[in-house]
């Protein structure tokens, strides 16, 4: 399904992103590419033929996807961009964090089949950095259809390639700050939902308990916001997407969110939160046999700490609100279960 293109009134008032008025007008896109994207250009000629905006937060960021004529020699190659823009600035960091990577071993031909979309460029006066859009279908979809313990075992394979890249973050996020915004979060659906103030702040002690009695890991640079929509597969190839919170931190916390989100999508949309326990049995396994075994446990918190999550998230969004107390239930059930095993 293509992706849906807003129409231009909704963002005529947005004083934080007022140029994507211009970046939408392909005669002003032909003229800022040419002008910023020389150097991936070379002496190939490029058209812009069309712009579309498919993704939009007020006073945030957006998503503008371009479709562009590449000719090389006489050869035409006809591709389509995609141009994140980011209200506060241009996001550099993860612009140079996704070239590292592409000349590191990410490329779209890295004979692992792991890869990240090829990034093209920037454009500083619309707070733009671009990337090629690539192929394929999202995790979600597919370990959805079938116990696919091989696509979930490429997947361990691809987050710990990650891991491995030794490319050191500007940030760095750890138990102290997961359960920052856990507080935070619950908080604020304490302020929506009264009636469950004491269930939500046993959850937030219990939670704590939990970090509490973690040992402190070995860190890496991790995605952070790891789970099945972030990962695209086309065939043999796998692609990793969005590495926006990329930041130093307990490796463990990918796999346990990705785990965490499998979870929630499998009460949501299978009606069995165990519906995928498999598929998080073969990610968990493959990636101990990866990182070492030493990471289980953190997984496993992880993936609690997710799914605590997901009770505010749920509150956010009008079609997941029905389903807030059942995985209010499921983390409470969960968290005593671990309070009596340790």
């Amino acid at each position: 399904m293509p992706p849906k293109t807003l129409a231009p009134n909704v963002f005529f008032d947005d004083q934080k992103l007022h140029f994507i008025i211009p970046a939408l007008d392909v005669k002003n896109v032909q003229s800022q590419f040419q002008t910023h994207l020389s150097s991936w250009l070379g002496h190939s000629h490029l058209t812009v033929h069309n712009s579309r905006l498919v993704r939009y937060k007020a006073g945030k960021r957006c998503l503008i996807e371009y479709d562009v004529e590449v000719n090389r020699s006489g050869v035409s190659q006809f591709i389509t961009w995609i141009g994140k823009v980011r209200a506060k600035g241009l996001d550099r960091h993860t612009y140079e964090l996704q070239c590292a990577l592409w000349q590191n071993g990410f490329s779209a031909d890295s004979p692992d089949g792991i890869s990240v979309p090829e990034p093209i460029g920037t454009i500083p006066d619309w707070q733009m950095w671009l990337q090629r859009k690539v192929p394929g279908t999202t995790a979600t979809s597919l370990l959805s259809r079938t116990e696919n313990t091989h696509l979930a075992h490429r997947i361990a394979e691809a987050i710990h390639k990650l891991h491995q890249s030794n490319l050191m973050p500007h940030r760095h996020h750890g138990m102290e700050q997961e359960l920052a915004i856990l507080h935070d979060r619950l908080g604020r659906v304490v302020h929506q939902q009264p009636q469950w103030q004491s269930r939500l702040e046993q959850i937030l002690q219990q939670c704590d308990r939990l970090a509490a009695q973690m040992t402190t890991p070995q860190v890496c640079g991790i995605h952070r916001d790891f789970y099945p929509d972030q990962v695209l597969v086309d065939s043999s190839r796998i692609y990793l997407l969005d590495l926006d919170l990329y930041t130093n931190g307990d490796p463990g916390l990918d796999i346990g969110n990705f785990n965490g989100h499998l979870i929630e999508h499998s009460i949501r949309f299978l009606g069995n939160p165990e519906a995928l326990t498999k598929q998080q049995n073969a990610l968990t396994a493959r990636f101990t046999e990866l990182a070492g075994e030493t990471t289980r446990r953190s997984i496993q918190v992880y993936t609690l700490l997710t799914m605590v999550r997901h009770i505010y998230l749920s509150t956010q969004f009008p079609e997941r609100r029905s389903f807030t107390e059942q995985i209010l239930d499921w983390c409470e059930q969960q968290l005593s279960h671990r309070a009596t095993k340790y």
